[in-house]
């Protein structure tokens, strides 16, 4: 098949490309030149409904179809990820602003990868089994919920909405996607996937829109049985108010204030290399990305100088460029959020170091969003920069003296998504690992994900796991049978 990026995006409903009913877009700016590009369905409640039709109407036939039919098709539509990787990484550097190389090598693979893994999940996916000796059986039954509402960001938009739609069709459910109205291109092309891939009709429905138009309406339809959301705390807390009165089923991955900690006797240049990636990569617009950096006080000084000159020499350029290794701010909207953090945290008493300042790149992305990675340090460990998500490329410094001072500071955020531990000293790494209030721990490494584990975060930053067998059981609904010997 032969992908194109469209000037004009379509909705995805009952195996169709079809206009909004209200024939009502939105503009898709490209955050490299601050230029439209192409425009995006503005669908509201009506296209939600016809689109939980749909799916209403395709679920008697996917849920009752065999596993190893659902294992091929969700491998097709893996295998022309890959052959369309070009125009699919093309689409999604246009829509996002990050590299090209970082689409190409990270995010487009690792869509494949999700509807490859559970396709081969579902295959081997098994349930309990427990005897009560001489009297009973009882075994645990694990049948699709129905229709299922999936909701996804911009940061990583083909990445993380094949990372909800891959488990919840593998299980046997149909969908009702939204995704990111800021990114939606790569949305849309994976439908023109699923059609050539011979997905049945209203097994996925993609519908294009803004949040309070579009995505409110999907998580209070009574017909949606489950929401899984990953984006802001504030919409999470939105989306927890209307679906849980509702008793719908909830994985909210929401945001996170992570730790990096570094002890002394760490691995110095494999910290400083990963470090860099994790506090930078894709513009810091990642959930995971490390943005407050404790620093043991013995190496506080070497760390500084080192990590400072190595952020400053970070090229910031054209995405379309492989020696750009920063790319634009996803929207303008985003942009002023990013640089108004970075006054703040002047305004808080914190130093900058590094950056702080946005970037005009010349020729074609003169006007594009683009701010330079930014170290900032001297700021109390209860100031508002170090509290709230800045989602940006900004991270803090902090120095600790003892062990006991390093996990009072990781923990002192009221987010708990990832945290990663630098150390040679195999004791405290477990010992530290099981203290820090965090859903994800990473040891002497960063983004290293089995995906046969649990992903989720802890106190702010969510509910629920998703990720291998526990995506799996979310998307079903378990029945005890009990039989009598």
């Amino acid at each position: 098949m032969n992908l194109a990026i469209p000037d004009k995006i379509s909705n995805y409903i009952g195996g169709s490309l079809q206009a909004p009913l209200g024939l009502r877009y939105l503009d898709n700016i490209n955050p490299a030149t601050g230029e439209v590009y192409s425009q995006t369905p503005d669908s509201d409640i009506t296209d939600v409904e016809e689109a939980v039709g749909a799916a209403r109407g395709a679920l008697p036939g996917w849920s009752s179809t065999p596993v190893e039919t659902r294992f091929r098709i969700l491998n097709r539509i893996a295998d022309l990820i890959e052959e369309n990787l070009d125009v699919l990484a093309l689409a999604e550097t246009t829509d996002n602003g990050k590299p090209l190389w970082l689409s190409k090598s990270v995010d487009i693979p690792r869509a494949s990868s999700n509807f490859r893994f559970f396709a081969t999940g579902i295959m081997h996916f098994a349930s309990e089994s427990h005897q009560m000796e001489h009297a009973a059986i009882n075994y645990t039954l694990r049948q699709p919920l129905g229709v299922v509402g999936c909701i996804s960001p911009w940061n990583l938009p083909l990445y993380l909405f094949s990372w909800k739609i891959a488990p919840a069709i593998a299980a046997g459910n149909c969908v009702v996607a939204k995704p990111s109205e800021v990114t939606p291109m790569t949305s849309y092309l994976l439908s023109q996937i699923c059609i050539e891939a011979g997905l049945p009709r209203g097994v996925l429905n993609i519908v294009h829109g803004t949040g309070p138009g579009c995505g409110s309406a999907i998580v209070a339809h009574p017909e949606i049985k489950a929401i899984s959301f990953t984006g802001s705390t504030r919409a999470g807390r939105e989306i927890a108010s209307v679906a849980a009165p509702m008793f719908k089923k909830l994985s909210l991955e929401l945001g996170g204030k992570n730790p990096n900690i570094i002890f002394a006797d760490c691995d110095w240049d494999k910290m400083m290399r990963t470090t860099l990636r994790s506090s930078f990569s894709n513009q810091g617009e990642i959930c995971l990305c490390g943005s407050r950096i404790l620093i043991e006080e013995s190496i506080y000084e070497k760390f500084k100088h080192e990590f400072v000159q190595r952020a400053k020499k970070l090229k910031v350029g054209d995405p379309l460029l492989d020696d750009s290794r920063q790319g634009a701010i996803v929207s303008k909207v985003h942009y002023d959020k990013v640089m108004s953090c970075i006054k703040l945290a002047e305004d808080e008493g914190g130093t900058v170091l590094a950056g702080g300042t946005s970037v005009i790149v010349p020729g074609r992305c003169e006007g594009g969003y683009f701010i330079e990675p930014t170290v900032i340090e001297g700021l109390e460990r209860h100031c508002r920069t170090n509290m709230e998500e800045i989602f940006g490329p900004v991270v803090t410094l902090q120095p600790f003296k003892t062990e006991e001072e390093a996990l009072l500071l990781a923990n002192t955020s009221e987010y708990g998504l990832s945290a990663t531990i630098w150390t040679n000293d195999v004791s405290r790494a477990h010992r530290v690992a099981s203290q820090v209030q965090s859903g994800i721990i990473w040891v002497n490494c960063w983004l290293l994900r089995d995906l046969r584990t649990p992903f989720g975060g802890m106190k702010n930053s969510g509910t629920g796991r998703e990720g291998g067998w526990d995506a799996l059981k979310f998307f079903t609904e378990p029945k005890n049978v009990c039989i009598e010997l």
